[in-house]
């Protein structure tokens, strides 16, 4: 039938973890280390990539390669990349588990979708061994999708580019990308989607894009969250995204939108036609 058959979800920032913490502090902890002071925005900006390719992505912005050549007295080489990242994944496997909890209305919301027949997906930055922290305790907690793809499957090629929802709708069955919605909270996951050809839609709040947890959020005055969120949503929207939604619970009454655009013929966005890179 000419309708949504399943939707593929990020995990961090945006159906657990909410604000994506887990793998921002540990970011600007290992480049401190280092020697190097990054800001929280800086760790956030190459957010839902493979963790080794963000560690890279970081390391090439000017101010930071600036800085690592000031402290170094050369550029930084893969070596640097690789002494970065094994200090990484220890720090970040020894706090995973403490930011498993579930995003508020993701549950439900699941529950809602499966109750109507599609199958969920999903695909992450996290690696295999990353995600047996992950998926267990998300489980205990009331989460958990149908299955979960990442770039230790699609021999460590992560977002943007669009293998890992290949593989979701290859392990799922779905029959067409553009029966497929691609739900994420980072520009990376929003690329991944239009390069799939999916319906790529950004969630707002949690998401690591505005970068305020849930206290955080909760405190600021409307005017400020509605300037917060002004400005996610214009990240999204301007790297491609179909949709925004604030939260996940928006998710099923997207969907039939979705659905009569589908019905009415239409396709997922494909008007910035963007880069791989």
């Amino acid at each position: 039938m000419n309708k949504v058959e399943g939707v593929i979800l990020d995990w961090a920032g945006t159906t657990v973890d909410f604000g994506c913490f887990a793998p921002v502090n540990v970011f600007v902890d290992i480049f401190k280390d280092a020697g190097i002071d990054v800001t929280m925005g800086e760790a956030r900006e190459p957010m839902g990539m493979l963790k080794i390719d963000h560690i890279r992505a970081m390391l090439y912005m000017p101010r930071i390669a600036v800085l690592w050549e000031e402290k170094y007295g050369r550029l930084f080489n893969e070596q640097d990349v690789e002494n970065l990242y094994a200090k990484f994944v220890p720090a970040l496997m020894a706090s995973l588990s403490a930011y498993t909890d579930p995003i508020p209305g993701v549950i439900e919301t699941m529950d809602v979708l499966r109750g109507r027949g599609l199958k969920i997906g999903s695909t992450t930055g996290y690696t295999n061994t990353m995600m047996d922290v992950v998926v267990p305790n998300a489980l205990e907690k009331g989460y958990y999708p149908d299955v979960f793809v990442t770039p230790d499957d699609t021999n460590s090629i992560g977002r943007p580019y669009p293998y890992m929802i290949y593989r979701n709708m290859e392990q799922l069955k779905l029959s067409a990308s553009w029966k497929v919605v691609k739900v994420g909270d980072t520009v990376s996951d929003i690329k991944e989607g239009v390069n799939a050809g999916v319906w790529s839609v950004g969630v707002i709040i949690g998401s690591s894009e505005m970068g305020q947890d849930l206290d955080g959020f909760t405190r600021l005055s409307e005017a400020d969250k509605e300037t917060a969120i002004s400005k996610t949503e214009n990240s999204f929207m301007q790297n491609g995204a179909d949709f925004t939604i604030l939260t996940m619970r928006e998710l099923p009454e997207l969907i039939e939108r979705i659905n009569s655009l589908i019905s009415d013929g239409k396709r997922p966005n494909s008007r910035l036609a963007l880069a791989l890179a």
